[in-house]
């Protein structure tokens, strides 16, 4: 019997300047709902989804990894990997996973996508895998604009190509029965996000389209998002759709928060939140 399951794996946190987070969002709307530390960072999760369908281990965004340097680890409060440790947790190894999903390229969703050797070489985590992206997103990773050059990681990416494992999409696409990615840019330059139908239910990793429970906020995004007015545009259709068809949603930067379901309350969209 094939089994059907999905579960919410960290990597670890990030920290970012809550002024980038919320982007024209003024602090005095937010300071009273987020916990800054004395840098104004927050705290975020580093969110990924497992998921096991048609026999297939499917494992979407993989954190920043194992590769951060001293500046990363002070500039973004990072602490050490846990993707493989969670992995472990729930009896699998990198050899296990048959497909990796990145919703984009930025270094905190595909930094765990490779790892250094015993040699010192940078290979793939998963050696076995096929990894998804988008070719629009994987063009403006190995030439970006002067504006996004630090996001976008070479070792992060480059060995899935040289070895071979790199699959480029040209829009939706169904990877495996019932899993799909949907593009929505926005964020970055073909960005994606990930609907599982898994039973009757729907669940949906939004990548950076909607990073936390506080980018609900319709206005509400990050200065790093390539097109923010495309954002607002594609957050809005999804989320008007999700509250309609009862999605699960999965936030890929909410900390305390990481997944849930929109409600109407009072003629206001609210989360409740669940444990997946």
């Amino acid at each position: 019997m094939v089994t059907t399951s999905a579960k919410v794996l960290s990597d670890g946190i990030v920290k970012i300047d809550g002024g980038s987070l919320f982007g024209p969002v003024p602090k005095v709307d937010w300071e009273n709902s987020v916990v800054t530390d004395r840098r104004n960072r927050v705290t975020l999760g580093l969110n990924c989804l497992l998921l096991q369908a048609g026999g297939k281990n499917v494992l979407v965004d993989t954190g920043v990894g194992s590769k951060d340097n001293d500046k990363d680890r002070d500039t973004l409060g990072l602490v050490p990997s846990r993707l493989l440790k969670g992995l472990k947790a729930v009896g699998l190894s990198p050899k296990d996973i048959h497909v990796v999903i990145l919703t984009h390229l930025h270094f905190d969703h595909c930094g765990g996508c490779t790892r250094m050797d015993r040699t010192g070489n940078i290979v793939p985590t998963f050696p076995k895998a096929r990894y998804y992206v988008q070719r629009a997103c994987w063009d403006e990773a190995v030439q970006p604009s002067v504006r996004y050059t630090s996001h976008y990681r070479p070792d992060n990416f480059m060995p899935i190509a040289d070895r071979g494992q790199l699959e480029l999409l040209d829009g939706d696409v169904e990877v495996l029965p019932g899993l799909n990615v949907i593009v929505t840019d926005g964020h970055a330059k073909g960005h994606q996000m990930v609907m599982f139908r898994h039973g009757g239910e729907r669940i949906a990793f939004l990548g950076d389209l909607v990073p936390t429970p506080h980018h609900l906020n319709p206005i509400a995004f990050s200065a790093f998002d390539h097109s923010p007015e495309h954002t607002l545009e594609r957050k809005g259709e999804v989320l008007r759709q999700a509250l309609r068809e009862g999605w699960l949603l999965v936030f890929s930067h909410g900390h305390a928060q990481r997944a849930g379901y929109l409600e109407r309350r009072a003629e206001m969209s609210v989360l409740r939140a669940v444990d997946l």
